[in-house]
């Protein structure tokens, strides 16, 4: 059978980005198995993972690093017998070496079939397809089914037409298939082939996405959301149709990585993981009634509504330490027009709950919205304080970025403030996570003012937080330098302070010229 090698480009950040979260793939991971279900050999190769703690100044853009291998020595590590290349694209920022890995890829297998899927790849195929020659093809949405159905068909010298779910060129033009359905049945799909990933290197570096609590690894519960907040790009990749796993079977999955590898903590990947109280309830109780010892946290964000003082205490029992909710604004006008169907004193009331039953918890807030106004941003600002003042251990204030794929994106291309794609712009998304660059969306607030606005934010609810509770200032600091952190704000700060000592001794990515 033919060979699949799926490809995970470095990833970039800018340098004095609050968070940089270094993460297992669990998307290429799900890929992978289920093209090795299919019957072809499959190699995966994820620069990220074989060199975790490699940092290079990306050419001509200072101020931001690629983590991982150098594209050529990506490029080296890729088979030569290779007949397909997948490659995943999930954040638009990561677009411009992404484009250049795919041109590197098609210099060294040039008969190799070159496909990109992830979020990016979905919400702008033709641009991507236009903006690199190099790429064949493009898969839109959940791509399991997709890959294999157009792999099978490219092998066997079937009109790709047939294929739903992607975007390929014809005569020079993009050439879109019928939409593929999502998929419904969750328990049908392989687990991740991890054994394909080179997880020791996250492991021992205690890499991931949420707090590190020792040997960690991603799961899904769900995929989709049932909610179209105007800045997020789920209704275009997963649509809005929530599917959860069978706990029965999550929970069997779990238990097996624990003997399999020694995971001592799970990070659950999904978009929003507790939509059903009556599924949260059942996963923790399963966890309580066979009686295993392991941490898990929600780092992504997840809903309140379902989160009283009995499903709170069930998480707390079950193992779950970290959760984050997603508030977005403390402003009831802004959250109006952005669709974030959120009750925020229903919202407090659960937080104390969570708080109350020993969860670490964190909020995650978006400033400078288009329309958004200095009172709103204000409105947002006197949440802060309450949220602190509530116990909410850890917060993020981000400015708001128009990724492609989201309502907002769509709006604001309308009205001509996104003009064309360009690498600027796409570098640009990424200042969301910038401490010193910020991007203003918003005709009422300057870039200047936002960025002014996001530290002041995190001073006021920071100094409130320890003023309140002083006992946190000691602890915070003896855990950032510790082997394992609490808080998403502790493992920021250690990730900040390593990164920053370490750039000075980083080398120039010429390869990504």
């Amino acid at each position: 059978m033919s060979l699949v090698t799926l490809v995970r480009p470095p990833t970039i950040v800018p340098k004095w980005a609050h968070t940089t979260p270094v993460c297992p793939p669990i998307g290429v991971a799900y890929v992978a198995s289920t093209v090795r279900e299919a019957g072809y050999r499959v190699a995966v190769v994820d620069a990220v993972g074989e060199a975790v703690l490699e940092t290079r100044e990306v050419d001509g853009r200072p101020g931001f690093l690629a983590r991982g291998l150098s594209i050529e020595e990506l490029v080296r590590r890729v088979d030569q017998e290779t007949a397909y290349i997948g490659l995943s694209c999930m954040f638009s920022h990561e677009w411009p070496v992404a484009r250049k890995v795919i041109n590197a890829l098609r210099e060294s297998l040039p008969n190799a079939a070159i496909i990109a899927g992830g979020e990016h790849i979905t919400a702008i195929p033709e641009f991507s397809l236009q903006d690199c020659p190099a790429l064949d093809y493009c898969t839109i949405g959940e791509g399991e089914a997709t890959i294999v159905d157009l792999v099978a068909s490219l092998d066997a010298g079937r009109p790709i037409a047939a294929v739903p779910g992607i975007v390929y060129r014809e005569g020079g033009e993009a050439v879109r298939t019928a939409t593929r359905g999502r998929i419904r049945r969750l328990n049908d799909i392989a687990p991740p082939a991890w054994d394909l990933v080179p997880l020791a290197h996250y492991f021992d570096h205690g890499f991931g996405f949420g707090v590190n609590r020792g040997r960690c690894l991603p799961v899904l519960a769900s995929r989709g959301c049932p909610y179209e907040c105007t800045f997020c790009s789920n209704p275009t990749m997963w649509t809005t149709r929530w599917i959860a796993r069978d706990p029965e079977m999550l929970l069997d999955e779990m238990l097996g990585y624990i003997e399999q590898y020694q995971i001592e903590n799970f990070d659950f990947y999904d978009l929003t993981a507790i939509v059903r109280r009556d599924w949260i309830i059942d996963f923790c109780q399963k966890i309580i009634e066979r009686g295993h010892r392991f941490t898990w946290q929600l780092p992504s964000g997840t809903r309140s509504e379902a989160i009283d003082g009995e499903v709170a205490r069930l998480l707390y029992d079950s193992g779950c330490r970290n959760i984050s909710y997603a508030p977005e604004s403390g402003s009831p006008s802004v959250l109006k027009r952005i669709k974030k169907k959120v009750a925020l004193d229903r919202m407090k009331h659960s937080m104390r709950a969570a708080i109350k039953s020993g969860l670490n918890v964190k909020a995650n807030i978006i400033i400078g919205f288009p329309d958004e106004t200095h009172g709103e941003i204000f409105e947002t600002l006197k949440f802060l304080v309450e949220m602190a003042l509530t116990g909410v251990h850890d917060m993020s204030i981000s400015p708001f970025s128009p990724y492609p794929g989201s309502e907002l994106f769509d709006d604001l291309r309308a009205r001509g403030q996104i003009l064309e794609f360009s690498d600027d712009y796409f570098y640009s998304l990424e200042t969301y996570t910038d401490l010193l660059h910020t991007v203003s969306m918003s005709q009422h607030v300057s870039g200047r003012a936002l960025g002014l606005y996001r530290s002041f934010g995190m001073v006021l609810f920071y100094g409130v937080a320890f003023a309140v509770r002083p006992w946190r200032i000691v602890k915070t600091v003896v855990n950032v330098f510790r082997g394992r952190q609490e808080s998403r704000g502790e493992m920021s700060l250690r990730d900040l302070f390593f990164r920053v000592r370490d750039s000075a001794t980083v080398g120039t990515d010429h390869s990504s010229r």
